[in-house]
Formats: C-alpha cells, sequence, structure tokens
C-alpha cells in the first residue's frame, strides 16, 4: 500500500512564499497529476515529496509513516527527471540496473528486475546498448524502466516527456499510464501541458501561485471548475466569459440575451461556457466573426462577444468569414458562473 498524504505543507524561500498550506491524499496506486503554468509550485512540492528540498512546514506520510525528516533513499520512491539523468558510460541494461547495484542486491535479482522492466518499457531489445546510440524516446523509457525497476512504492516524474517531439509523447502517453497500472506504483506527475494531464490522470490537482485550487477527475475539473482560473487553464481554446448583469431573480442578461441562472444578490456575474458547447442559431448572443480557423474535424471561429474575444467550435461545414454577424445559443446544462468578487464558482 503506498498512499500518500499531505499535511498543511508549505515553504518559503526567503521573502517568497513558493507554497501556502498544501493538503493532499493521493490514494494507493493512484495517478495524481500537479498541474500548473511555470512557477505554481508544482515542482517545489515534488521535491518536498521526494526529499530533495526541506519544507518550511508541514508533514509528508507515505505507507501511514512520517518521512518528512528521512533522506530521499529511506522514503521508498523513485524519481524520473525531465533531462532522463541517463548515464552516457553505462548500457541500458547498466542504467537499469544502477540503483539495484547501489542496494547490493545479488546479480540475479538484478537480471531479473533489469530484464522485467525493460520488457515493460518495450526496450528489452536496447539493453546492450549506450545511451549515445538511443534516440530521445529511447532515453526517456530507459529512465522510467530504471525508477520501475526500484519497486518503488511511489514514482515521482517531474515532467518527463517534455524534451520529446509531438509523436513521441504521444506514444510515450499511450503507453505509461497503462505500464503504471501494471506494475501498481503510485505516481505524481508534474506537468504544465494540460492534454498530458487530462490523458493521463486518475486526478488532476491544477496549481496556482502557491495554492491547489482545485483537486478532482479530469473530467469533473474539465466540467465543473471550482474557479474562474481553473476554467481558464483547463480547455483548449478555454473557456469563454461574459459578464452577465441582473434582471431579476434568477434572470441575467448576456450580450443582449436574457438567460436564466443563479440566484444571487449581486449586480453582476461571470457567464462561462465552452467552445464545443454553443450552437449558431437564429438567436442568442450576438457575435462578430473575426477570425476563422478550419481544423479539419471542426472550425475554431473567434469572435468579440459584448466586446470580448469568444471562441467557438462550430461545423466543420459552415462557410463563416471576417465580419459575419452570427447568434450562439449556448447548451444550459453545460453553463458555469462565476462570482467576480471571489473568481469561484456559483453553484
Amino acid at each position: 500500500m503506498a498512499q500518500i498524504i499531505i499535511k498543511n505543507v508549505a515553504k518559503k524561500f526567503d521573502t517568497y512564499q513558493a507554497l501556502y498550506d498544501i493538503n493532499l491524499d493521493i490514494k494507493d496506486q493512484e495517478f495524481m497529476v500537479l498541474l500548473g503554468a511555470s512557477g505554481c509550485g508544482k515542482t517545489t512540492l515534488l521535491r518536498i515529496i521526494a526529499g530533495l528540498e526541506t519544507a518550511s512546514s508541514g508533514e509528508v506520510w507515505i505507507n501511514n509513516r512520517r518521512v518528512d525528516h528521512l533522506p530521499p533513499k529511506d522514503r521508498g520512491i523513485a524519481m524520473v527527471f525531465q533531462n532522463y539523468a541517463v548515464f552516457p558510460h553505462l548500457t541500458v541494461f547498466e542504467n537499469i540496473g544502477f540503483g539495484l547495484r547501489m542496494q547490493k542486491l545479488p546479480d540475479a535479482e538484478v537480471t531479473r528486475r533489469v530484464q522485467k522492466t525493460a520488457a515493460l518499457m518495450h526496450i528489452e531489445q536496447l539493453l546492450k546498448r549506450y545511451s549515445g546510440e538511443l534516440s530521445g524516446g529511447q532515453r526517456q523509457r530507459v529512465a522510467v524502466a530504471r525508477a520501475l525497476a526500484m519497486e518503488p512504492d511511489v514514482i515521482l516524474m517531474d515532467e518527463p516527456l517534455s524534451n520529446l517531439d509531438a509523436l513521441l509523447r504521444l506514444e510515450m502517453r499511450t503507453e505509461l499510464k497503462g505500464i503504471l497500472a501494471e506494475s501498481k506504483t503510485t505516481a505524481i506527475y508534474v506537468t504544465h501541458d494540460q492534454v498530458e494531464a487530462m490523458s493521463l490522470a486518475d486526478r488532476i490537482s491544477v496549481m496556482n501561485q502557491g495554492k491547489i485550487i482545485q483537486a478532482s477527475s479530469p473530467i469533473d475539473i474539465y466540467r465543473n471548475p471550482a474557479a474562474e482560473f481553473v476554467a481558464g487553464f483547463i480547455g483548449n481554446p478555454p473557456m469563454n466569459f461574459v459578464t452577465a448583469t441582473a434582471q431579476g431573480p434568477g434572470k441575467w442578461l448576456v450580450a443582449g440575451q436574457v438567460i436564466s441562472g443563479p440566484q444571487r444578490q449581486v449586480e453582476t456575474l461571470k457567464f462561462a461556457i465552452r467552445p464545443e458547447d454553443v450552437t449558431v442559431s437564429d438567436q442568442g448572443l450576438e457575435a462578430f466573426v473575426k477570425v476563422v480557423e478550419p481544423l479539419g474535424a471542426h472550425l475554431q471561429v473567434t469572435c468579440l462577444v459584448d466586446g470580448k474575444l469568444f471562441r467557438a467550435l462550430l461545423n466543420s461545414e459552415l462557410i463563416l468569414k471576417p465580419g459575419d454577424v452570427l447568434h450562439f445559443e449556448p447548451m444550459s446544462n453545460r453553463v458555469r458562473w462565476f462570482d467576480p468578487s471571489t473568481t469561484l464558482a456559483v453553484v
């Protein structure tokens, strides 16, 4: 069992507060992704879990054992770095078995684990090669295999696919989650790539300015963002926001259209809708087309709605051009509302 509990973890570098009171419970064998823009604190949190950084306050528990006072080697973890860290003077076999040799395991056990993890990563035919003879994707597979060979309770990954080209990233994403599920290892994965996060995670923790804004399943975060930041960060294109003005109990004026919404004693809310959740109609939100981008399966149309940029994903068979005027009908069950004073979702 490898449950991870993070209690009230904070980190301050001199006058800079990198993390604020982080609390997170990661289940056994769960694939947790820490997602956020550069500087949000996700790698700092990962390094604190690994023991490469010391928290200013708080506790880290792994397997019902407090580990924040222990050195990295005693925490039952393995880590995969962004830059592979594959030793160039060692063969693939020796790279994968390096940590096992440091543990002074018998040769037969080293060979068994190396061959097992190499087979998992589909690199068993490369065991006699040196890193200079490998592609970037193959080196990344070696780095993951080396971590898995340690049979850790927890595997930590810090943007391990960011140095790969788009096709290799897609290939590795496809395989990585299945490999980790087969190895029955709890995983924490750091990335700024929302597509990577959505495709890999059992749960995503969205971070911003040293805080976890929302931790939930990918589909819940996508459909029910808890804060305006999450709504604007997740999705490509992201959610659209339009100011809504109160017209009476549960009635809001949005870009010239009265829409039913929450009952709140405030003058304005923010109406939010995803680009794929609108249809072209005879009435609705008035939109002035600025840019039309054919993307194969659909058109991405950038418009002005109430003077703000608004993106819609529409049927690719529509014939549109800049200057056209459209009306968008939002799907009522996909609308989200946010309080502009708190930036939190109104439910």
